[in-house]
């Protein structure tokens, strides 16, 4: 232990996430859960096909938004009424027995569309609860100067989930069809399990835990407040709601949509997408590594702004090979701009906020922002993809601006 001049005790060198055991435990878990979805995700899209035509298909992959969206924020009251580790654990526990429940069931049957919808709608249930609650467990399990390192990690947990959870789940349809699918999702949410129950919580200072101030209702309006009062997490909130909401259009369906007006096929299309996984996988391993990004909060709105550019530029390139260019600079700095946000939005908040706050941020980013697909989808049929992309470009530079106009939030820093 080191001493200070004055004889007192210097604070103990924070651990670096990339070492501490927790962080890693946490980040197993996480990454086998999101895994997990992916492969839960294609067996559920298979089965549905399967079974039904299009239109069922579409409902059933659709159903499990609207408990998703609902009870979004109610996550967040429970998540800081009885602790994000339970209601992880709780969660992926569900999803297992379900899954594998599925899954033994069709060793007797065949897919029915109702026993489909009712999977999907238990599971967009379980999803309302684990977002908010898997958000909120970083602070609680690393030092406040290791959260930007960890949206990094969580970043590339989250780009491998989806390079390895879409084959994963294509393979196991291939070999042993939807059962086998959905047998496999159920293994990979197991292992979440052990992982979780071995994490050792950190208290947090003037952290309420599992001690309710009053109804659910009382709580999420309490926690509502206290977005709206305080001076960073107000216009953090307004950044993430207005860029996502010109972010996900275009570089979801949009991109789609491009891919077909342009005549660049399905391979073209992959190569776009290809490109932005590799720029914001780049990103999230820059924090990873280097830990911190000095003036986070004017990083994070010119990051935004950077990126909305280049959506805005997507659009307008005549070849496959300059629209992944572009695509690599919307990965890198959108990417920058989201884990920055998320590091600044789990750095201020007070601890017994974290669900509440978390489940807001999560709202906009899982369930409102996704509401813009049949919005982009009309307005590319009347306008062509070239206004819709500048439209949407200018809705995120939109939200850069009005962070940057607070000189709060210009001024924000990360824990060193």
């Amino acid at each position: 232990m080191t001493v200070t001049e004055a004889g007192a005790p210097a604070p103990a060198a924070e651990r670096p996430a990339h070492r501490d055991p927790d962080v890693l435990r946490w980040l197993g878990a996480y990454t086998a859960s999101m895994i997990g979805d992916s492969v839960y995700y294609m067996a559920l899209a298979w089965a549905a096909a399967r079974t039904g035509g299009d239109a069922q298909t579409g409902i059933v992959l659709a159903v499990g938004s609207i408990p998703r969206a609902a009870l979004m924020l109610g996550g967040g009251v429970l998540a800081d009424r009885i602790g994000p580790r339970r209601v992880v654990i709780g969660s992926d526990a569900v999803r297992c027995l379900v899954v594998l429940g599925l899954a033994g069931a069709l060793l007797l049957t065949s897919p029915a569309l109702w026993m489909l919808i009712a999977v999907a709608l238990v599971f967009g249930v379980v999803d309302a609860l684990f977002l908010p609650a898997v958000g909120a467990l970083p602070p609680r399990v690393t030092a406040p100067g290791q959260l930007a390192r960890v949206q990094g990690m969580r970043g590339l947990a989250t780009r491998l989930a989806n390079v390895v959870g879409a084959p994963l789940g294509g393979v196991a349809v291939a070999l042993g069809g939807p059962t086998l699918a959905f047998a496999a999702a159920g293994v990979l949410f197991a292992v979440s399990l052990p992982l979780l129950l071995s994490l050792r919580i950190r208290p947090l200072p003037g952290d309420r835990g599992a001690e309710p101030s009053g109804t659910a209702w009382h709580d999420l309006a309490d926690g509502l407040r206290h977005i709206r009062r305080h001076p960073l997490l107000g216009p953090l909130m307004i950044v993430v709601a207005v860029s996502e909401l010109g972010f996900v259009g275009p570089l979801n369906l949009g991109l789609i949509l491009l891919a077909e007006e342009r005549h660049w096929g399905a391979s073209g299309m992959g190569w776009i997408i290809a490109a932005f996984g590799t720029g914001a996988g780049a990103t999230a391993l820059l924090l990873a590594v280097r830990g911190r990004v000095p003036r986070a909060g004017l990083v994070m709105c010119l990051a935004v702004l950077v990126g909305a550019a280049a959506i805005g530029t997507l659009a307008q390139l005549p070849s496959v090979a300059l629209a992944a260019t572009a695509a690599v600079c919307v990965g890198l700095f959108a990417g920058l701009g989201g884990s920055l946000c998320g590091a600044l939005i789990q750095t201020v908040t007070e601890p017994a906020y974290l669900g509440r706050v978390t489940s807001v941020s999560t709202l906009f980013t899982h369930a409102i922002a996704p509401l813009s697909y049949p919005v982009t989808g009309a307005a590319v049929a009347a306008w062509g993809t070239g206004p819709v992309f500048a439209a949407s470009a200018s809705l995120c530079a939109a939200g850069a601006l009005t962070g940057l106009a607070f000189t709060r939030l210009r001024r924000a820093e990360l824990p060193g």
